[in-house]
């Protein structure tokens, strides 16, 4: 009752705050840095804030200035931190071998170059140098790509150039931002 008679009437300001609520502070105001990001759960690409200190993920929030989500996020894409932090994620490369029912740990060079190894057969076993009726093709049918909406226009210029240079001519996007 005193606080409030002494100027806040409606008890909203300092008459509802206690000594300890007035020493809290957002966890968004002790960050390093804020690093833009998109939600990685759907195809809509909302827009997010990650805040950063001591190199550590303290909390991801809508980004205000996205103009996919204007600052609001799903409860998924709300819960995203959990996802970067949580006890249950991977840090290592997984790799299940055909026919076996269990995964094994890979070094990331090791899977890398797995990857290059694959590509680059199936782009030797399925180059289409020409066509007797369709005439010089210099393509591979067996390559293709489908970027998402979490990926922006730039990244999707990247693999549109990446794929063409390996003669792949089945690329799409649905890039949004």
């Amino acid at each position: 009752m005193a606080k409030q008679g002494a100027g806040d009437l409606l008890g909203l300001g300092r008459a509802a705050q206690s000594a300890h609520s007035a020493t809290l502070r957002a966890r968004t105001t002790t960050a390093d840095k804020v690093v833009p990001s998109v939600c990685p759960y759907c195809a809509v690409g909302c827009g997010q804030r990650v805040y950063v200190q001591d190199g550590e993920i303290t909390q991801i929030e809508g980004d205000p200035d996205s103009p996919v989500s204007r600052g609001r996020l799903c409860p998924k894409g709300a819960a995203s931190k959990q996802l970067v932090t949580g006890p249950g994620r991977e840090y290592k490369v997984k790799y299940r071998r055909p026919h076996s029912r269990t995964w094994e740990d890979l070094p990331l060079s090791k899977a890398m170059d797995m990857i290059a190894d694959r590509v680059i057969k199936t782009r030797r076993e399925t180059w289409q140098q020409e066509d007797p009726e369709k005439g010089t093709l210099r393509r591979t049918m067996g390559i293709a790509s489908l970027g998402g909406a979490t990926l922006d226009n730039e990244e999707n210029y990247l693999m549109k150039k990446l794929y063409t240079a390996l003669g792949a001519i089945q690329i799409e996007n649905q890039a949004r931002i």
